[in-house]
């Protein structure tokens, strides 16, 4: 199980505070490749632990935007960790970067083992897109979903925001519509936080956004509940939905604390030997990412066993929580782990 991050992308979304740099234009070609070497350096200081990893054998590209990274160096980072096929090989899109690539763009993806897309629209409002400083209008959004069909990829996730204070019903409801017109495999649904280190948060600084209030969210993520539900998707984990067989097989590792391995600056792992488990993460830096570690307590491996078990639908130590009741799962979490 291996999350690879990609730190690139060609423009920083409003809300996002995840490790990435500007791929800039005359300097991105070197700035690539660079990371690249470094890359395939780690993988083979790591290749060890990546053995130990592949009793399930998933692959996670995410950043950042994979998307902006050539094809000819994805191919060499994955041929660098033994090559294809992954029972499950994901990277996260842009769907700006499918429709300028175009059909040829989906079949290199599908040459060096993509099996699983995950594509950030997060909303088909234009206006409400523009707010995001996401790169794609709606109608590319669904452009960009056609060439992946039409290039052969059966497994789509979709990405779409709620909880965001200006978001009106009748565009959530534009949004949901447009979605299941599509009819991806998977859905994932969040909820907009305000993250440090965000533009987001010096807008909410600068008195220039005002945060959501919990009514507000409440309604939106219920809404969100009863349309998917409806369409037949399946509600296996707080923000996730997918058609029956689809559920993220990488992704639901991580609820149950599968161990992995994340390579490139920021990414993060989880080593579990016997009744040893080590948490290690990578320094956020372009060049000369360095890593440090903690083992965690008993005490901290039942809590991160409770927190994650109760995001799903399959709950944690025979404690389900109500999926009505999901949207405040996380004030429930916190409350019997202080009683722990």
């Amino acid at each position: 199980m291996i999350y690879l991050h990609v730190p690139f992308c060609k423009s920083f979304c409003t809300y996002c505070d995840f490790y990435s740099e500007i791929a800039c234009k005359g300097r991105e070609a070197g700035m690539m490749a660079a990371y690249a070497d470094e890359l395939c350096r780690e993988i083979d200081a790591r290749r060890p632990e990546i053995e130990n990893t592949r009793s399930l054998n998933t692959l996670y590209a995410g950043g950042g935007t994979p998307s902006v990274l050539p094809l000819a160096l994805l191919r060499r980072i994955v041929d660098r960790l033994g090559g294809a096929p992954f029972e499950e090989f994901t990277v996260e899109v842009n769907p700006e970067d499918i429709v300028a690539a175009g059909p040829g763009y989906v079949s290199g993806l599908k040459s060096i083992g993509v099996n699983r897309i995950s594509m950030g629209v997060q909303s088909l409002d234009d206006g409400m897109l523009r707010w995001m400083n996401r790169r794609h209008t709606a109608e590319r959004a669904r452009r960009a979903f056609e060439l992946l069909r039409e290039g052969g990829i059966d497994n789509i996730s979709v990405d779409i925001i709620f909880g965001i204070s200006h978001l009106t019903d009748t565009s959530l409801e534009a949004t949901i519509d447009g979605l299941l017109e599509m009819c991806p495999e998977h859905v994932s649904a969040y909820q907009l936080s305000i993250e440090e280190g965000s533009a987001l948060a010096g807008m909410v600084a600068d008195g220039s956004y005002a945060e959501a209030g919990e009514e507000l969210c409440r309604r939106q993520y219920d809404h969100i509940c009863r349309r998917l539900g409806d369409a037949g998707y399946h509600h296996y984990e707080i923000s996730n939905w997918a058609k029956p067989g689809f559920e993220a097989k990488h992704n639901s590792a991580y609820w149950t604390r599968h161990p992995y391995v994340g390579l490139g600056p920021g990414a993060h792992s989880l080593r579990i030997d016997g009744d040893v488990q080590v948490r290690s993460w990578n320094s956020q830096e372009l060049s000369g990412w360095t890593s440090e570690s903690e083992t965690l307590s008993e005490e901290e491996i039942r809590e991160e066993e409770l927190m994650l078990g109760l995001r799903t639908d399959k709950g944690a130590g025979g404690l389900v929580i109500p999926e009505p009741d999901w949207f405040i799962a996380d004030s429930i979490i916190a409350d019997i782990v202080s009683k722990a």
